[in-house]
């Protein structure tokens, strides 16, 4: 396995739409995952999408630790990737959340987002997943889409005087979510 380089809100490869994985199961996309997963770790993020790491392909990994979860609906949750994922609200409910990026180190903001989601795609061994999602999963899930999509945080944000250094925030008790 190895530590990937992490692209750089600037670079062009956070804007473009990523294409979708042709073979999920081969061994470079597998190799990508368990790279990615190291990455993820070594960077103390929640989630990575390719793109993140200079592989325009449609696909992510994430997790949930226990300090993140939100209750029995939104439960801990082991590291897993979702490769051609489909991501679809349900239900007009919104939520704002406080997140951050491993592409823009040191910055949050408060970004809104549907609060509960509908997921479909393939996991890391390239068999079909499907599931609803609400809590801090839904966030990590739509945030990483975002990034498959040339959509970086600060773009779906509605109230800049919400962007700030987490260092702030956490002096100032904003809180702390993706």
């Amino acid at each position: 396995m190895a530590l990937l380089k992490i692209a750089r809100m600037g670079h062009p490869v956070l804007l473009g739409r990523a294409e979708p994985v042709q073979e999920p199961g081969s061994p470079a996309i597998r190799q990508l995952i368990e790279d990615m997963i190291e990455t993820m770790h070594d960077a103390s993020g929640a989630g990575l999408a390719a793109p993140q790491v200079h592989v325009p392909l449609r696909l992510f990994v994430y997790h949930v630790p226990a300090q993140r979860s939100t209750g029995d609906d939104d439960p801990p949750r082991e590291v897993d990737a979702l490769i051609n994922p489909v991501l679809t609200p349900i239900g007009d409910e919104m939520t704002t959340c406080t997140e951050g990026c491993l592409s823009i180190p040191g910055l949050r903001g408060a970004v809104p987002r549907p609060a509960r989601i509908r997921y479909e795609g393939l996991d890391r061994n390239g068999q079909a997943v499907s599931g609803e999602a609400s809590g801090f999963l839904a966030v990590v899930l739509q945030h990483e889409q975002d990034h498959l999509d040339g959509i970086l945080y600060p773009m779906r944000m509605t109230d800049l005087s919400r962007l700030g250094y987490e260092t702030e925030y956490a002096r100032f008790g904003m809180g702390v979510g993706a």
